[in-house]
């Protein structure tokens, strides 16, 4: 078993996160990495991804092997916020940040551990599967750089990302697509002391239809929950507007469509019952994946794993990822664990020994 340089490994992990890079604003850690990769040896890409949603750009690099197959390792560039001046420190082999900051593990240890892994091949010449690597921006609030990653760059059949929590050795193998639903209703201002008779309003309409409406835990597979609402100018006028803003997921798009479609009809039946006006935006931010507990591209990962003494498990997960729009786009993809916890919160840890194992399974996976 080759040894990680686990220095090294460290000390380029606290150099990425400390490079500031909440979700849009990544042109900085993006040039790193593209300088980083190519000193490694790797073709490298800037791929532009439209401004609204980064001043920077995905990276694709791509590094020939010697051993047959190829895979992508994916992991994305953007932190949740606050992720401005981030300091970490290690106590005991847990590595967090010092100050009222989150870490920023999720994502850039997944970036770490792919570039230390290339680093341990190269200094025990190793041979290797040709490595392509896909790192995004603006993954958190809405996988944009996984969106619009130009796939014509890649060639291999299978990916990796590295971006979920849990012990090592787990492997996400379906993840939920979702549905936004943002209604807009709209009833009808008056005086609330003189004449709130002659008012129709937007607050009750919301109340009516989110009553009536099956809500958090649909099923195994389905959830659904109202997250915003904005509206109301005094509390002498009647509401004349009320903006609901909701979400649906499902692993199962049948499941995901029938339950955006009841929540559809259900602001429109409360609005007609008060004779209020609803407008409702339902957009898909991403589609679901199940992959089979047999597909290759899980067993072969597993196998890695298992190379390292590990017992690898798949399971669903409730969250989206950069997996999500790779499989829409036929590239299959599982998401693994780098071991990072407590993720978006200022509590955020990860463990040296994680980092380490994780490193161990991209060496393995790729030289076996």
């Amino acid at each position: 078993m080759t040894h990680v340089n686990t220095d090294r490994l460290i000390n380029h992990f606290f150099d990425l996160v400390k490079i500031d890079s909440e979700s849009g604003n990544e042109k900085a850690i993006a040039e790193a990495i593209a300088e980083q990769l190519g000193e490694l040896g790797f073709a490298v890409r800037k791929l532009p991804v439209p401004e609204q949603y980064t001043n920077g750009f995905n990276v694709y690099g791509r590094l020939e092997g010697s051993l047959e197959g190829s895979i992508v390792f994916s992991a994305h560039m953007d932190t949740v916020t606050p992720g401005i001046g981030i300091e970490p420190i290690i106590e005991d082999g847990i590595i967090r940040s010092k100050g009222d900051t989150i870490l920023g593990g999720d994502d850039k240890s997944g970036i770490a551990a792919v570039m230390e892994a290339v680093r341990c091949l190269k200094d025990h010449n190793m041979a290797h599967k040709s490595i392509e690597v896909a790192f995004t921006v603006h993954e958190e609030g809405g996988l944009f750089g996984s969106e619009y990653f130009d796939m014509s760059f890649i060639q291999s059949e299978k990916a990796i990302v590295l971006d979920t929590g849990g012990p090592i050795g787990t492997i996400v193998t379906g993840a939920p697509g979702q549905q936004k639903i943002v209604a807009k209703i709209t009833g009808k201002p008056a005086h609330a002391g003189v004449a709130p008779e002659e008012g129709i309003s937007a607050a009750s309409v919301a109340a009516d239809a989110i009553a009536n409406m099956n809500l958090l835990r649909i099923d195994e597979e389905t959830t659904a929950n109202i997250g915003m609402m904005n509206g109301g100018q005094a509390t002498n006028i009647v509401m004349p507007e009320l903006t609901v803003v909701a979400e649906a997921r499902s692993l199962n798009s049948e499941k995901l469509t029938a339950q955006v479609n009841h929540m559809i009809e259900t602001f429109e039946a409360s609005a007609t019952k008060f004779g209020a006006r609803v407008e409702i935006e339902s957009t898909r931010a991403y589609d679901a994946f199940v992959i089979a507990e047999d597909d290759i591209h899980v067993v072969e990962v597993k196998q890695a794993f298992s190379t390292l003494g590990i017992n690898a498990t798949t399971q669903h997960t409730g969250g989206g990822s950069d997996a999500n729009n790779f499989n829409k786009n036929g590239l299959t993809t599982v998401n693994l664990s780098t071991g990072m916890a407590k993720v978006h919160t200022t509590e955020e840890f990860i463990a040296v020994d994680d980092m380490v194992k994780i490193t161990e399974f991209v060496i393995t996976y790729l030289s076996e």
